[in-house]
């Protein structure tokens, strides 16, 4: 018996002593192996950054095309027109703009009334360049530049020349228009191909302006004052330019009048054109830029209606705001059910001495004094008793 039990305590011992020492294994273990049985949480992955917005573009604005600053208010044959580095055929009532350079062709003849309706007249073969034009009604700063580049044109001078600075310019001089009628002939070439003419004839109605002519170095060569005068611009010495008097026949001036008529009569066409552009031209602006009503907040009323304190009638009472129900107020000395009900008919109070409906004036109602002792009464005659009679016998 002993030898079982001795066995079965040695194996005891045994186990014991084998779990002690994975105990102590386990214990002494090193740092990774411990971390490795413990479950570490598992980061989620980083989200990649979102890349950066790009930038859009500003959507390109197309440059405000400038307003006209004259129409084409005559034309015989073909013409053009090079505006922006681009050459296209002129029609009739065509508008015209700062900077545009005007041609006609061999069989053309074309008539140009600006603004102010100062008008030229082009021969065929003759360009203009109209290098500015400034024109306000009644403004201080009108001014305009034309360059006769070649060509024959005739020009009848209005507001700019009268109110601002007009002045045209050809390749061997610049004029100064004072309010006149003229013509100016520039040959092919330009000054090289020969002399510049200018001349002065009276306006319409039998005035006659002035020209001023310079050099284009600035110095003064000449004045014309006198209608059908002229001047010839020739090459001088050092690459100066002079002016000499110009002998004008009766035939060469009778042809140089019938196309300054030519020019008075654009420029009456042209008038109109332009009066009529100008208004097409506010009707657009208005069409475009109509007139915007007051902004209002979400949920606010339009107009006074926005301030029901300002909404009162005469004698200072506030209305009350649309679509509320009034308040009924109880008036000194009427009982309440005598008050007037919502949509009860209004009892009309007579006014003192005013007629009632049936044209016979009420009794007035006796007031009693405060503190007098009241009266007998009345009673009404459907509840009155009949007297009594021989009540003594």
């Amino acid at each position: 018996m002993a030898c079982p039990k001795i066995a079965l305590t040695m194996l005891i011992l045994g186990s014991v002593m084998i779990l002690g020492t994975d105990a102590r294994a386990q214990a002494d273990a090193p740092g990774p192996a411990r971390l490795a049985q413990v479950p570490t949480p598992q980061t989620p992955p980083a989200t990649p950054p979102l890349p950066p917005a790009e930038s859009q573009p500003a959507a390109p604005t197309s440059p405000q095309p400038a307003d006209p600053v004259g129409s084409v208010a005559t034309l015989q044959g073909s013409a053009s027109v090079t505006r922006n580095n681009a050459t296209s055929a002129l029609a009739l009532r065509d508008p015209v703009y700062k900077n545009d350079v005007l041609q006609t062709k061999v069989d053309g003849t074309l008539g140009i009334t600006f603004d102010d309706e100062t008008t030229f007249t082009l021969k065929p073969n003759t360009q203009l360049a109209v290098d500015e034009f400034v024109y306000q009604e009644g403004g201080a700063n009108n001014a305009a530049v034309f360059n006769v580049v070649r060509g024959t044109a005739a020009f009848v001078a209005a507001e700019v020349a009268h109110t601002g600075n007009m002045r045209i310019d050809t390749p061997s001089s610049t004029l100064g228009i004072r309010g006149t009628t003229g013509l100016v002939e520039v040959p092919e070439g330009g000054a090289a191909g020969g002399q510049v003419s200018i001349k002065l004839y009276p306006d319409a109605d039998g005035r006659v302006g002035r020209i001023e002519v310079f050099g284009r170095d600035g110095a003064q060569l000449g004045i014309l004052s006198r209608g059908a005068t002229g001047f010839a611009i020739r090459p001088g010495t050092g690459g100066r330019f002079t002016a000499a008097p110009l002998q004008i026949s009766a035939l060469e001036a009778e042809r140089d009048r019938s196309f300054v008529r030519q020019a008075f009569a654009a420029r009456t066409v042209g008038r109109q054109i332009n009066q009529q552009r100008r208004t097409l031209q506010q009707q657009q602006r208005n069409q475009i830029r109509p007139n915007q009503p007051n902004q209002q907040r979400p949920g606010q009323l339009p107009g006074r209606e926005q301030r029901p304190e300002l909404r009162t009638v005469p004698g200072g009472q506030p209305l009350p705001s649309p679509g509320t129900r009034p308040t009924l107020q109880q008036q000194p000395g009427v009982p309440p059910t005598q008050q007037s009900q919502p949509g009860a008919r209004p009892t009309l109070q007579p006014q003192p001495g005013a007629m009632p409906p049936g044209g016979r004036p009420n009794p007035p109602t006796l007031q009693r004094q405060p503190g007098a002792l009241p009266g007998p009464q009345r009673a009404p005659a459907g509840q009155r008793k009949p007297a009594k009679k021989n009540e003594g016998r």
